[in-house]
């Protein structure tokens, strides 16, 4: 059965002081509303879901090892299945992103890597 969603009334997580997102899930995707301030680094980590991320406002610079590729607004990146990667916001920006199949370690609360930048792997 169908189900609306708003994202006002959405819980918004607070990972960091430049680090939140609210996060929807069903049995196929995560869909998730991340907003970084100006300087947030998403340390590397790597997660068996495959990735799409949709930059609505800012700026936001991926690493894939040496390799650098700079979103804004409007670009979409896809990242394949347990590929490497770290992203560095260059100006607040605001990026939903997408995840098949859904980031269990997010439902779970188990990404801290995130909540406290020490870990550089995701377990899902």
């Amino acid at each position: 059965m169908p189900k609306l969603h708003s994202w006002k009334s959405v819980e918004v997580e607070h990972l960091s002081p430049l680090l939140s997102r609210q996060c929807i899930h069903s049995n196929g995707i995560t869909l998730a509303r991340i907003v970084l301030k100006k300087g947030c680094i998403v340390p590397e980590h790597h997660h068996v879901s495959e990735q799409f991320s949709h930059i609505l406002e800012g700026e936001l610079t991926f690493y894939f090892g040496d390799r650098a590729i700079t979103l804004v607004a409007g670009d979409v990146l896809t990242i394949p299945s347990n590929v490497p990667h770290k992203a560095v916001a260059i100006v607040d920006t605001i990026a939903i992103d997408a995840f098949s199949p859904p980031r269990q370690d997010w439902i779970d609360k188990d990404d801290a890597y995130l909540r406290t930048g020490s870990s550089t792997e995701a377990s899902s």
